[in-house]
């Protein structure tokens, strides 16, 4: 263990049952490299069929990989693996959050948390370097997530992490988080921590994650050569949004916003952001001022800085001063990365882009909501709460005096007042209003909606598996809507969308993807799709393991992969070898691109694998990867046809066809879309192999 380079070598399991402490070698997983990959292990192997999310045994795997830590670019990511309660199945999903926290368990010598069992009593879990112990939580509970920091804190000290739960994980809602450093979350198995009466998380570390011996001036030199050549802005956005000198290309939708003239106006002194050139990694930093591409310029003057996660130069997370929450017994500052405003908006049906109005409704949402532990599932919380709402369901299925107690003239006039209210029925889980939280499934269920409601192309539910689309049938065609079919949750893989949103010239993308499948037809223009081809699929199955690898390795899928470049003189062509370069430097494990991507297509399949045993199926093909109703109907030109300029609505029998050649190019069974025991035992997972035979699900 001594030798071990990238990885720390050690995870701590912790049972809440026994209370009972211990230490597993982390290299048995490294196959499958850490985060993710250790997580679907863990549940396949440990936690048995049939077992419900709240259950004591199920368990829960907060895990990094080797990138954590080591100061890789964009790598302070945490990954949680349970099994989930939103979907019916309760198959198993990944939670991911930014900020501290899995830096900081790396540098107290943890790869990775698994904790089983569940206290009949609240316990927070303190992890001082190599000195663990569970800690009574009674004084917690009932507390927010902010409260609940500040109280761990004066215990390790400011230097610790702490992630908790706030009163909707205790309550056990299904929309709920867990959260670090004030807003970075973790969505949908806060519930699950509440059900091990886990509180809290504190994590003190001192000490460093070591590299291979020798490396660090390859490291260095390849670390200039990203940051000088290779990096843009947010969603690996290669161009500014507006034109400047130096840039040959511009796009108004670029999260690329630095600009001259553009300030953190709430800085003191306000900070221009100004021109951010390629070759200038210094100010790769000003790039995203994302505070205005979420709120609009009335952003800018409350802008006290960007802020981020550890070993991120991107800063993507607004920091804004909002005296105006003061009104609501909050401090006056604000912070989020993308969801956390987008949400409360939707709630509030706010129709004033880029007013005050706007900013501060967003601002007190995102707040109560991190404080209470809620989670939108990705914007459908506030998608759900409206259709109820403007379709009159909630007047059906709410009693009369619940319903009649509720402020919905504050919802419809705009008044934020609304959002104390709303967020605090959820996490109280105050009569039958919090219900909407229970995601879609459940919901759907308990209220007896139907096809309307599923259908629905607006509201944007992709299927009963309780998630919404995210970057679908209008983001690269079939390539969307195969990436989104992978998933139990929203797929919150951004490997496809990158590349397709980078503000460069199609011909110039088609060109970088033929260079890497072999053909530019892996992507079409935007509303003018062709039908399936091979190419697609490459690309679909690309873009999925790269999102697996990122959730194991630790990376941000929000910048990585590296496929293009915000330089004229390279041709806009990026480095998808980066990855496998930097794990070498890492590890001591010399590996190419070709290595790492059949590792993180081992971590696809064996996701896949678990499903299939979560769900008790092997027909895949029909009992999880459907596609919605809406995906087949433009509401706007009902007479649209696929393949026709102007619309993204998809062809049936073409979207079967897509399937079958993205379960070809992994060696899944053709008719039913789950993985066989020659393509899991080429992948070096003779075991998964030999459980689901034990139970009859190997396809025939």
């Amino acid at each position: 263990m001594s030798n071990v380079t990238g990885w720390t070598g050690k995870l701590l399991r912790v049972n809440l049952t026994t209370k009972t402490i211990s230490t597993e070698d982390t290299m048995k997983y490294k196959e499958l490299i850490g985060g993710a990959g250790i997580g679907y292990k863990v549940i396949f192997d440990e936690v048995p069929q049939g077992t419900k999310a709240f259950d004591e045994a199920n368990k829960i795997v907060i895990a990094v990989g080797p990138f954590t830590g080591a100061g890789v670019p964009c790598s302070g990511r945490t990954n949680i693996t349970s099994l989930a309660p939103t979907n019916p199945y309760h198959a198993v999903t990944d939670s991911h959050m930014g900020g501290n926290f899995g830096p900081i368990l790396k540098f107290a010598g943890w790869d990775g948390i698994i904790v089983e069992g569940a206290s009949q009593t609240p316990v927070w879990l303190k992890i001082d370097d190599d000195k663990v112990s569970i800690e009574d939580a009674s004084h917690l509970w009932g507390k927010g997530t902010v409260e609940t920091e500040k109280t761990l804190h004066d215990v390790l000290g400011k230097e610790a992490c702490i992630g908790a739960i706030g009163q909707a994980g205790e309550n056990l809602i299904n929309l709920s988080s867990f959260v670090n450093t004030v807003n970075h979350s973790a969505g949908g198995h806060g519930g699950v921590f509440g059900s091990k009466k886990l509180k809290a998380i504190g994590i003190r570390g001192t000490g460093s994650v070591k590299i291979a011996e020798g490396k660090a001036q390859e490291w260095l030199k390849l670390n200039r050569f990203m940051m000088t050549e290779i990096i843009g802005s947010n969603n690996q956005h290669v161009v500014p949004s507006t034109p400047q000198p130096w840039a040959e290309y511009h796009w108004t939708g670029s999260r690329w916003t630095g600009q001259p003239g553009l300030f953190w106006g709430a800085a003191e002194p306000p900070v221009e952001t100004g021109e951010c050139p390629v070759g200038d990694p210094n100010r790769v930093g000003l790039r995203t001022q994302k505070a205005i591409f979420d709120l609009g310029a009335v952003a800018e003057e409350r802008t006290i800085k960007m802020g981020g996660c550890h070993s991120c130069p991107i800063r993507c997370q607004s920091n804004l001063k909002v005296p105006e929450l003061e009104k609501y017994g909050l401090t006056p500052y604000a912070t989020s990365t993308c969801i956390g405003f987008i949400n409360p908006g939707t709630v509030m049906n706010v129709n004033w882009q880029g007013t005050e109005q706007e900013l501060i409704i967003k601002s007190l949402g995102s707040r109560l909501a991190d404080d209470y532990g809620i989670w939108s599932n990705y914007g459908q919380l506030g998608r759900d709460f409206r259709y109820m709402l403007t379709t009159g369901k909630f007047k059906e299925v709410l009693p009369k005096e619940e319903y009649d107690s509720i402020r919905w003239d504050l919802a419809e006039s705009g008044d934020p007042e609304f959002l104390l209210e709303f967020y605090r029925r959820i996490a109280l889980k105050e009569g039958e209003f919090w219900k909407v939280a229970q995601g879609p499934y459940w919901m759907a269920k308990e209220w007896k909606l139907g096809n309307d409601y599923w259908d629905n192309y607006g509201n944007n539910v992709w299927s009963k598996m309780a998630f919404p689309k995210h970057h679908s049938n209008e983001a690269g065609a079939q390539v969307g809507v195969l990436v989104n079919i992978m998933f139990n949750r929203d797929a919150n893989s951004h490997t496809h969308m990158n590349l397709l949103d980078n503000g460069l010239p199609i011909e110039i993308l088609k060109d970088i993807l033929a260079e890497k499948f072999g053909s530019g037809d892996a992507l079409d223009p935007k509303a003018n799709y062709t039908p399936m081809n091979e190419y697609k699929a490459k690309f679909a199955k690309w873009s999925v393991d790269r999102n697996f690898l990122h959730d194991s390795i630790t990376l941000c899928n929000w910048v990585w992969p590296m496929t293009a470049s915000p330089s004229k003189e390279r041709n806009y062509r990026g480095d998808t070898a980066l990855e496998a370069k930097f794990f070498s430097l890492a590890t001591g494990i010399e590996t190419t691109e070709d290595e790492l991507d059949f590792a993180a297509e081992r971590i696809s399949t064996l996701h896949r694998a678990l499903t299939v045993k979560n769900m008790n199926t092997v027909d895949m093909r029909n009992e999880h990867d459907t596609i919605p109703e809406w995906a087949f109907v433009d509401l706007k030109n009902p007479d649209a046809k696929p393949f026709t300029e102007g619309t993204v609505i998809m062809d049936r029998d073409d979207m079967q066809l897509a399937l079958t050649m993205l379960y070809k190019e992994y060696g899944w069974d053709e008719k039913t879309g789950a993985p066989t025991r020659a393509c899991l035992e080429r992948l070096n997972l003779k075991d998964v192999a030999d459980e689901l035979e034990k139970l009859n699900l190997l396809p025939k």
